[in-house]
């Protein structure tokens, strides 16, 4: 499957995702973002993110899974590597943020339900958590990362980056259908 190249986008994605799942969606529009704030988001989403790809890497036997979850790995990691360029061409200092604290905090709880389980039960909770986090992810940019972004080339990649995180949806569907 031909992937966007990773931007942005999917490190914000990902830190949304896990504060979207602790906070509901009109507190997350009260508090929303700014430009520095964003690019912390971005750093703590791609964390939480590539921290669960290594473990599915790790603790899958599900080949398609673990495809999968090396995807994400190599996606996130290239975020990273976007994300710090683009900072530091911005001359934005990332910035932390209660939902970049959310974030983080929600990455460790989903490692930590994630080590306790084995076998098909992990794959299964492992591929729902990246669709919810993806469906989240996809709202959250559409809501409220995009919308608040100041900077138009922030903004820009953001945007162009959204059909990765569709494109990442779409395959953790197929295989949560797979497995049912």
């Amino acid at each position: 499957m031909k992937r966007s190249t990773p931007s942005l986008l999917l490190a914000a994605a990902a830190a949304l995702l896990t504060a979207l799942l602790a906070t509901p969606l009109a507190a997350l529009a009260q508090t929303a973002p700014n430009d520095a704030q964003i690019a912390g988001i971005v750093v703590a989403a791609n964390s939480v993110d590539i921290d669960a790809g290594k473990l599915a890497q790790k603790t899958s036997s599900n080949a398609d899974v673990k495809a999968f979850a090396k995807q994400m790995v190599t996606d996130h990691t290239g975020v990273n590597k976007q994300a710090t360029a683009l900072v530091k061409k911005l001359k934005v200092k990332p910035e932390d943020s209660e939902l970049a604290d959310t974030l983080k905090k929600g990455g460790a709880d989903n490692i930590a339900k994630l080590k306790a389980l084995k076998g098909k039960e992990f794959d299964r909770a492992y591929i729902d958590q990246e669709v919810t986090y993806h469906e989240t992810v996809i709202g959250a940019l559409d809501k409220t990362l995009i919308p608040n972004a100041q900077n138009a080339e922030l903004k820009e990649t953001l945007v162009k980056t959204l059909p990765a995180f569709v494109a990442h949806l779409e395959h953790a569907k197929k295989l949560q259908a797979s497995m049912k």
